[in-house]
């Protein structure tokens, strides 16, 4: 080779013979699940349109002994932040909505202020890349915060709260800053499903149906749960191995963090709020499905200009907390350096998870889109689980 030749860059040199694949995500699940990590799993690959890899492995549940099925449904946690993103911006695509327009249009009531009381502004790509201010009440100290003063509900707790009463406390808790100046994890697609709610003229879960899930014929996609019998128990991370989520876990993700309410029961109660940030049903088929179709361009949901715009990093150079080498897009984080990030992803790659259990990403460059859904916090979300089947697909 001339030493004047340039070096093929490296994702030139990847392979996903659908074999060799399937062979090494095999070996992943096997191992996670036999060292007890996960209960079970449903992992699904496209590549190039073709879904190369679907397996279902492990339990559903465990203590009826039944086996994972690859149309089970699971609580989708934060899994449903990129599915209500993409809602908004369908209503952005129909011209009802601009991605600076000043939320309080929509939702008057919801009246932010700074930490000196000051008024704020929000905006909708504000809400869409987490630099709106927002935070979560279980990101607050252990030892309370503006959000739990308030009664404000992070979504994923049982509640007797509406979406707007809940929107009505959160605009009583100051900024974290002022938006656009700063980045921090937060409710702000909860408020984000308000604003969808307020322009459609209806619930959030009819907004959802209307705008996404008729589109592309998803049926299990929503804030209610299509078919009981389909739907995994949650199971949580323990000693000698995941334990049956009780009623109420209130986990600390982070240390001196107040801890993140689950109530696995929310999921099959009527009367709970439409929470965008954590509150869809759904399967790994159809979210995978829903990725596809932002992958290829976006029809019949959106203009290519407007996923290219969703794909982009939002948030220049701030860091994301826990997140190194990503930016964030609209909805989703957005990879800009693998190295800082230890990932085998393409630059542009996009990713996010889902607190009960589940990791997606989708790699544009290598036209390439992975789904693993879980019954098992946290491991199926940020656990060596996820590292693991990310080599596996690209062979490291």
């Amino acid at each position: 080779m001339s030493v004047n030749q340039p070096l093929r860059p490296l994702q030139s040199l990847r392979s996903f013979e659908p074999d060799q694949l399937g062979l090494r995500i095999d070996a992943v699940l096997e191992q996670t699940l036999y060292d007890q990590r996960l209960v079970g799993a449903v992992v699904l690959v496209a590549h190039r349109g073709t879904l190369i890899y679907r397996r279902a492995a492990g339990l559903a549940d465990r203590e009826a002994q039944l086996p994972m099925r690859e149309d089970a449904l699971f609580r989708l946690s934060s899994v449903s932040k990129p599915i209500v993103s993409v809602a908004a911006l369908v209503l952005v695509a129909q011209g009802k909505i601009q991605l600076d327009d000043d939320i309080k249009h929509w939702l008057p009531y919801f009246k932010p202020t700074l930490g000196d009381g000051q008024p704020a502004t929000i905006t909708v790509r504000e809400l869409l890349c987490h630099t709106a201010g927002l935070t979560y009440g279980f990101l607050e100290s252990e030892q309370g915060g503006p959000y739990r003063d308030a009664g404000v509900s992070d979504g994923m707790e049982c509640s007797s709260l509406t979406l707007e009463e809940n929107l009505r406390r959160l605009s009583h808790a100051p900024l974290l800053y002022k938006p656009g100046s700063g980045w921090g994890y937060s409710i702000a697609t909860d408020v984000l499903g308000g604003l969808i709610a307020a322009v459609n003229g209806t619930s959030l879960a009819v907004a959802i149906d209307e705008l996404i899930s008729r589109p592309l014929a998803l049926r299990d996609t929503g804030f209610s749960v299509s078919e009981v019998s389909r739907l995994s128990p949650a199971y949580l991370n323990d000693q000698p191995q995941p334990r049956r989520m009780k009623a109420l876990e209130v986990i600390p993700v982070f240390e001196g963090n107040a801890g993140i309410k689950l109530e696995p029961a929310r999921a099959l109660d009527p009367q709970a709020y439409n929470s965008g940030g954590s509150g869809l049903v759904g399967s790994a088929g159809e979210f995978l499905q829903l990725l596809e179709t932002l992958r290829k361009g976006g029809a019949p949901l959106l203009p290519k200009a407007l996923v290219d715009e969703m794909g982009s990093n939002q948030t220049g150079e701030l860091e994301l907390d826990n997140w190194p080498g990503r930016g964030f897009g609209l909805g989703f984080t957005v990879l800009k350096d693998p190295a800082a990030a230890q990932t085998a992803e393409s630059v542009g790659s996009w990713r996010l998870g889902g607190a009960y259990g589940h990791s997606w990403f989708v790699d544009p460059a290598e036209q390439l889109t992975v789904v693993a859904f879980t019954n098992t916090a946290f491991e199926g979300m940020f656990g060596q689980f996820t590292v693991d089947l990310c080599n596996a697909v690209y062979g490291q």
